[in-house]
């Protein structure tokens, strides 16, 4: 059996995607796969409730017959990991309880895809980091990293001494056109002569990339004050909190951004409305803006959202939604298999996984 540890340098670099696209990709060819994502990170509530809809995407696309405990058999909430500080967890434990229904998993399966935690280095505390899992599952990695710069190179390079002899290779994602070219000539050359095999390098696409301002709305639970469009894609937050002036220096950097600031901040709105690259407003703490802003904003075809949150909340819940939300369909799974197909030496990556 070939078992893949999908594994990456940071948080939100399309690793569920990639995963569960392999997945689909290897069932296609006729393999029998499995699916297990040990330590489950997406969460509702500090007590471990888990939100976490991607083994579940997973058993509808692979037709599993499998419970959540078994696919995602570590909930590693903040009330989990403060257990495990104060010696409440037992990691032998765990790690065997993670081994068993991974095996459970893995019975009559050609092909394994196991997905890594939030970042490489999720669940040390109880001795489940991702290079941890590969080693107690007889697993080979594949590391999925961002690149924008050559100083990425630096985690990326750490990344790789950690996983050691697990490590696969490396598939690049989301990348820009403008960073395509260094890093064809420069950066995959440069990694190929350290023995870092490159399996493909995937180009940043807006359908996995963010989250329109419709389902934006629709997970904050956010008023929509304008009637304009609200199909474009949000893929980062802005928080307004400064002078009207600096402000407007600040969201003219922006690209696909949302604007969050208070209500109340009508120099932070007018600028905001300035910024093409500013796709949306979302405005807390309940104060609903002049009639004044909001005919510019209809004017600027930006739609405004209200919520009665306080702006850090709304910052960390919007944050979550767009870092969740890339992946939570069947459709943009098979975005990521076309482009994986297109852009990846999927024979070497789906042949390398428990060769010796």
């Amino acid at each position: 059996m070939n078992t893949l540890l999908i594994t990456a340098t940071e948080e939100s670099t399309g690793k569920t995607a990639i995963a569960l696209a392999l997945a689909t990709i290897a069932n296609d060819r006729g393999h029998s796969v499995g699916y297990m994502k040990p330590k489950g990170t997406r969460l509702q509530s500090n007590v471990g409730k888990t939100l976490d809809e991607d083994p579940m995407l997973a058993r509808e696309l692979l037709d599993l017959d499998a419970e959540m405990h078994e696919l995602e058999p570590v909930v590693y909430s903040p009330t989990f990991i403060d257990g495990a500080i104060r010696g409440q967890e037992d990691p032998d434990e765990l790690r065997q309880q993670v081994k068993t229904q991974f095996d459970g998993l893995a019975a009559d399966r050609d092909t394994m895809i196991v997905e890594g935690g939030g970042s490489l280095s999720t669940g040390g505390i109880v001795g489940l980091t991702d290079p941890e899992v590969a080693e107690l599952l007889d697993a080979q990695a594949v590391l999925v990293a961002d690149y924008t710069q050559p100083g990425d190179i630096d985690s990326l390079l750490g990344a790789i001494d950690q996983l050691g002899d697990r490590l696969a290779g490396v598939v690049f994602n989301r990348i820009s056109e403008s960073a395509f070219e260094e890093l064809d000539s420069d950066v995959i050359p440069f990694l190929e002569s350290r023995g870092v095999e490159v399996f493909g390098a995937v180009p940043q696409e807006q359908r996995l990339a963010g989250v329109t301002i419709a389902d934006l709305a629709a997970e904050l639970g956010a008023d929509v004050l304008t009637d304009t469009p609200t199909d474009a894609y949000v893929e980062r937050f802005l928080v307004g909190a400064m002078g009207g002036d600096e402000a407007l220096r600040y969201f003219r950097r922006a690209r696909n951004a949302a604007a969050i600031t208070g209500g109340d901040r009508s120099d932070i709105h007018t600028a905001a409305l300035e910024a093409s690259g500013v796709k949306c407003l979302i405005l807390t703490g309940g104060h609903r803006p002049s009639s004044a802003i909001l005919g510019r904003a209809e004017e600027a075809n930006t739609p405004i959202l209200q919520i009665n949150t306080d702006t850090l909340t709304a910052v960390e819940r919007a944050e979550s939604v767009v870092r969740s939300g890339r992946t939570r369909d069947a459709e943009t799974v098979e975005t990521m298999a076309d482009l994986l197909t297109e852009r990846v030496d999927l024979d070497a990556l789906l042949g390398t996984a428990g060769e010796d």
